[in-house]
């Protein structure tokens, strides 16, 4: 665009100089806009012929300048449309593709600081990039996931179509994380509709608005304001014990918290028979998670899983997102 406009302003730089030279059937006199508009319509071959060179250097400056600059300017404008092109059919392929291949991938609908910070963990735990797919409506947002190796939808996931194109009638789990509650609770509702199996966990700012989206289909529902002022209060009264919460959440380094099943030996031992480096916090037995200090009384069952606390012996990875 910039050449485009340069090359414009050059010719009218050059038609004003020699103003003289040329000839206009209004009044016969050619003025700075008289020259201005010359160089707009000769350069994009409009060209109406109310304004000519009449005097020989005219005709020259013409031939020489406006001529070869009309060229370069028809060749500017189509190498842009043909780069423009030829890049969205390179991004419609690649996207027909993926979907031809991907299943049981992860869709991650929101790439603002809650969605980059899920992706962050979901890297953390060994999650490939091809496995994470990203969608958002901001142009910017969807560069940047692109940038960062994601697949990136551009478009809004309340929309079926978009969330379509993303995949997330075959995907294992969609991550819902908008700036908006409203829109938290019309894209959980639109991707249940889509996929009844998938785990959906969502993102609320408003503790009141839970609910909404438990009902809509969301297995977990994170209050992020909630959250954030409970570390708050904590941080007043034990500023480190939020450095632990942090490694918590920071998967793949330090202190760490996963799930397992339980394993044969354990449910014939009625105990669970952890490694060096773990504890055993909870249970989750038939979707409920219940404290494994009331877990003890009774013994574990085939199906149960533990959630686990464990020491990360793994590096933060380069692929890890920033923010």
């Amino acid at each position: 665009m910039g050449v485009a406009i340069a090359l414009v302003l050059l010719i009218a730089a050059v038609v004003y100089a020699d103003r003289g030279g040329y000839t206009d059937d209004v009044d016969g006199e050619v003025g700075l806009l008289d020259a201005l508009y010359y160089a707009t319509v000769s350069i994009t071959t409009t060209g109406y012929g109310d304004i000519t060179p009449a005097s020989p250097r005219a005709r020259l400056l013409t031939a020489l300048i406006v001529t070869p600059a009309r060229v370069a300017f028809l060749i500017l404008l189509v190498g842009t449309t043909l780069e423009i092109l030829t890049e969205r059919s390179r991004e419609a392929l690649r996207l027909q593709r993926w979907r031809k291949r991907v299943r049981d991938h992860y869709v991650v609908c929101g790439f603002g600081t809650k969605g980059r910070s899920a992706v962050d963990v979901l890297l953390g735990r060994g999650v490939e990039r091809s496995d994470i797919v990203v969608v958002d409506e901001g142009r910017d947002a969807v560069e940047a996931a692109t940038a960062a190796g994601l697949v990136a939808v551009h478009g809004s996931a309340a929309r079926a179509a978009v969330l379509h194109e993303a995949g997330v009638p075959v995907a294992c789990a969609v991550i819902v994380a908008p700036d908006r509650d409203e829109a938290s609770v019309l894209i959980t509702l639109t991707a249940r509709e889509l996929n009844a199996d998938a785990a959906i966990v969502a993102a609320v700012r408003e503790e009141e608005n839970a609910h909404l989206l438990r009902q809509g289909g969301a297995d977990a529902v994170i209050t992020s304001a909630e959250a954030s002022g409970r570390l708050l209060g904590m941080a007043t009264q034990h500023p480190r014990l939020v450095d632990v919460v942090e490694d918590l959440l920071t998967a793949g380094e330090g202190l760490d918290i996963g799930e397992r099943s339980v394993r044969d030996e354990e449910i014939e031992a009625g105990r669970p028979l952890v490694d060096a480096g773990e504890l055993v916090v909870a249970t989750i037995r038939d979707g409920q998670t219940v404290p494994f200090t009331e877990m003890r009384a009774r013994d574990l069952q085939r199906g149960d899983r533990l959630v686990i606390l464990c020491v990360s012996e793994e590096p933060r990875g380069p692929g890890t997102l920033r923010h």
